[in-house]
């Protein structure tokens, strides 16, 4: 039972520290629950059609199939977590200033959350499709009905658990660091992602390694730990990663960094000053 436990609580909790960000990243935003609560039953569908179908996609591209899919859904939350650093970057100040004023109802970019739910689905598509497979290959390898029934509970409240603690200790964050806090912390995750999606790529023969492993710091930190887990998914950590798996962490950072930093600077445009103009006119009267 408690190896079952900790497979799916290794497993939910990449996939509850992901929707933890996600949920902190648009604090105040209207309609957020709806987006992301969809996110994850549409992950949860998706990955039950991953598992019907893991025998197709695992002999795919001979036999390449499983790190191919892998990578494809990490570069594509890549992606998209890339734009809502970017929006974001440019609207952070005029969401601090309206939750601050009318105490919270704020409407952001429809585009961007569209995005996030799509990282969120992605998320838990990936992490639940891995579910399935490793504990219909436990069942298979002789795991009794009992350790099934008894772990995988377990795991899932232990997973959804520490996301939570992720979460509410996020929003203890002060307002006007909140925004620039989580945007950094989805940079990393970006580039977390990233760095695994180049493994995967290696491992399927598509990537050079470029060096097999550059360091090994197993010595203080192994992968397999919580904490080495816990910081793989957040900010990328592997304790021997290859010079590829660096390359890619690095790209991802330089070109969201550059990519704030020009979003920053764009000056407002007319339209937008006009509208804010407007909707400080009620709060100046009063």
């Amino acid at each position: 039972m408690l190896g079952v436990a900790l497979l799916v609580f290794r497993e939910v909790l990449e996939a509850a520290l992901i929707v933890s960000i996600v949920a902190a990243a648009t604090r105040g935003v209207a309609r957020r629950g709806v987006y992301i609560s969809g996110g994850i039953a549409i992950g949860v569908l998706g990955a039950i059609v991953v598992a019907l179908c893991a025998g197709a996609i695992a002999e795919a591209v001979n036999g390449a199939g499983q790190e191919l899919f892998n990578a494809c859904v990490l570069f594509a939350a890549v992606a998209m977590i890339a734009w809502h650093v970017i929006w974001m970057s440019s609207h952070a100040r005029e969401l601090v200033q309206h939750m601050q004023a009318v105490g919270g109802a704020v409407k952001a970019g429809s585009s961007s959350l569209t995005m996030l739910f799509a990282v969120v689905a992605l998320a838990v598509l990936r992490e639940g499709s891995e579910i399935v497979l490793f504990l219909y290959g436990m069942a298979a390898g002789g795991a009794g009905i009992a350790g099934l029934v008894g772990g995988i509970p377990l795991g899932i409240v232990c997973g959804v658990a520490v996301g939570f603690a992720l979460y509410f200790g996020l929003l203890r964050i002060p307002l006007r660091y909140f925004f620039t806090a989580t945007n950094w912390m989805l940079v990393l995750l970006a580039a977390g992602l990233a760095s695994t999606a180049a493994r995967f790529l290696v491992q399927a023969d598509w990537l050079p390694a470029l060096g097999t492993q550059i360091w090994n710091s197993d010595w203080l930190l192994t992968n397999g730990s919580v904490i080495g887990q816990a910081l793989h998914i957040l900010i990328g950590y592997d304790a021997h990663p290859s010079g590829i798996q660096m390359l890619f962490w690095a790209a991802v950072v330089v070109a969201l960094v550059i990519g704030m930093a020009l979003t920053k600077r764009k000056p407002p445009r007319r339209s937008d000053v006009a509208q804010s103009r407007v909707q400080g006119e009620p709060h100046a009267a009063a």
